[in-house]
């Protein structure tokens, strides 16, 4: 009983509508000779034990084309070709022995006279019966593997959520971290209310990586809070050299957007076009809505192509290549990453679609928008 319950559930259905699909047949061939060739009942007997006969070989041949579906096609093709021959020597020889030898007829040459009146026509459906047992066992196989290459990609995009999932929350840089607890522990023999301040939007800033998801979309205006709380530390540590303005369209802050989409970006501007450049400069972020699709950019005005290691990302190896790759595979390829640079700053900039349904107008009370 072990045994049959380790059958697929697959398997024991294709037996099963197979062995019902040559009863029918068996029992409306049978019939038909009982009426109008042959009225005498041994022939039910005769039909009933070829069937019995097939219900196994029917067992033997998907074993058999397991078996062969091992090796290449060539062999089995020709492993099919002797198996057809097999299976038509032994119902041949078992339809010999209910019809014939019973009879009297037992010699070699009754035998072969036998299976070669089945050659003719009557015996063909032995073949049949081979091959379309074969072909129920390849169309199973078929699907089964179309399953599992759904399941495997199912699996490899639950690895690949999970793996941005970790990405995304280790995307805060290190060195980000370091710089900030530098900047509160000089706060607090001077401004301990700073200091509060900056503990504060530190906090907000990773309990808001921390319940990102790669597969749940947020708000922008609350990735905007979240990027005004990113600069506003920055702007502890780099004063008046670090200037930030947002020009975004009121209509787009209820659109949905991924999780911290927008953090490297702004990160990249500070780490390699404004923080290298003695006297600072300026990071614009720009959101508005053409046509059907939202426009995001972010550019600086800080060493541009003179930086020394330009568009890289954060040092934790995610950065503007993550973004390219979550971008594309959220909203297709032609949300990539637009990449600019030149002797006076770079930009960077990406398009989504805008769909009026599911982004609806905040409203304007929602709006909290803080100069910087």
């Amino acid at each position: 009983m072990n045994f049959l319950d380790n059958i697929p559930r697959v398997w024991k259905r294709a037996y099963f509508i197979l062995c019902l699909w040559y009863a029918i047949n068996f029992a409306v061939g049978t019939f038909l000779e009982y009426k109008f060739e042959n009225p005498r009942t041994y022939i039910f007997w005769n039909a009933l034990s070829l069937y019995e006969m097939l219900c196994i070989l029917i067992v033997c041949n998907l074993l058999y084309a397991n078996w062969l579906f091992k090796f290449s096609v060539p062999v089995q093709i020709a492993g099919h070709v002797v198996g057809v021959m097999m299976h038509f020597l032994i119902m041949g020889t078992f339809s010999y022995y209910r019809e014939d030898y019973v009879e009297g007829y037992v010699h070699f040459d009754n035998w072969k006279d036998h299976l070669l009146s089945l050659l003719k026509w009557k015996g063909l459906h032995f073949h049949d019966q081979y091959i379309i047992t074969v072909g129920v066992y390849y169309v199973i196989r078929y699907f089964q593997r179309l399953q599992n290459q759904t399941q495997e990609k199912g699996e490899l995009t639950v690895k690949n959520r999970e793996m941005q999932i970790s990405l995304l929350k280790s995307q805060i840089n290190p060195h980000f971290l370091f710089n900030t607890l530098n900047s509160i522990n000089t706060l607090i023999g001077s401004s301990k209310e700073q200091a509060r301040k900056v503990i504060t939007q530190l906090s907000d800033i990773f309990r808001y990586a921390l319940d990102s998801h790669g597969d749940q979309m947020v708000k922008l205006i609350h990735e905007l809070d979240f990027i005004d709380n990113y600069i506003r530390i920055q702007q502890v540590r780099f004063s008046d050299r670090l200037k930030f303005i947002k020009q975004v369209d009121f209509s787009c802050l209820n659109v949905h957007i991924p999780p911290m989409i927008l953090q490297p970006l702004v990160e990249n501007s500070v780490k390699y076009g404004i923080a290298p450049k003695e006297e600072g400069g300026t990071i614009m972020l720009t959101v508005k809505r053409i046509n059907n699709m939202i426009f995001f950019e972010v550019k600086d005005d800080g060493l541009g192509s003179n930086a020394t290691k330009v568009m890289d990302g954060s040092s934790s190896g995610v950065g503007l290549k993550n973004t390219d790759e979550r971008l594309k595979n959220i909203f297709g390829p032609g949300s990539g990453l637009r990449i600019r640079s030149n002797e006076w700053g770079y930009s960077v900039s990406f398009f989504i679609p805008y769909n009026e349904e599911l982004h609806q107008t905040v409203h304007i009370d929602e709006i909290n928008k803080k100069a910087v």
